[in-house]
């Protein structure tokens, strides 16, 4: 059991550092997000002249928003899931069996690393975003076009993020169904905190 708890340690404290960082992360890319929309609305149907980079920033903003705030949600339980069959079982098997749920979303998450790691580094990620443009010095002298690579490194921190979710959830998962789980620490706050965020 030892041997265990030692193996999720490193992972607990890791996403119990890293995940709350993305959140904050997060909450930057959806005001920005907001932001990029409302400049769009205005411009479009007051003024009647649409810009061309609005929209792709919204783009990005909410697939690195969605990279980062999926491994938090999964770790709390916030993903949708049909439970009922395994909460009818009895708790052993219910247990053997989310188990094994957990060990197949740990094969999906490795082919997905890969499939982000292909878009990132591949053939696709050496392409230019169409007008979405960063500044390269700060007089705003330079600027630099943003390679679609950056927009697709989200989905390859997020699949990565998630699997390390993933194998914390599983730890928890066999110390639980070893039973020790009462010296595990809880991951979703409780309901009052949830509020307030």
């Amino acid at each position: 059991m030892a041997l265990l708890h030692g193996l999720l340690k490193p992972f607990q404290t890791w996403n119990d550092w890293v995940l709350p960082i993305g959140r904050w992360f997060s909450i930057v890319a959806i005001a920005l997000m907001v932001l990029a929309i409302l400049i769009q609305v205005f411009f479009r149907y007051v003024l009647n002249a649409a810009l061309p980079w609005p929209d792709e920033a919204a783009r990005f903003m909410m697939l690195w928003l969605t990279g980062l705030m999926a491994p938090m949600a999964f770790r709390r339980g916030g993903f949708v899931a049909i439970d009922m069959v395994v909460m009818a079982l009895p708790l052993k098997i219910g247990q053997v069996v989310s188990l094994f749920l957990l060990f197949i979303s740990a094969g999906v998450l490795l082919m997905a690393i890969n499939i982000g790691w292909g878009e990132v580094t591949g053939f696709g990620g050496k392409f230019k975003t169409a007008s979405l443009y960063v500044p390269l010095a700060i007089d705003f002298s330079e600027w630099l076009r943003v390679p679609r690579s950056w927009m697709m490194a989200s989905l390859l921190v997020g699949v990565v993020l998630l699997f390390i979710v993933n194998i914390e959830l599983i730890l928890r998962s066999m110390i639980t169904f070893l039973g020790d789980g009462d010296r595990l620490k809880d991951l979703a706050p409780p309901e009052e905190e949830i509020m307030a965020e």
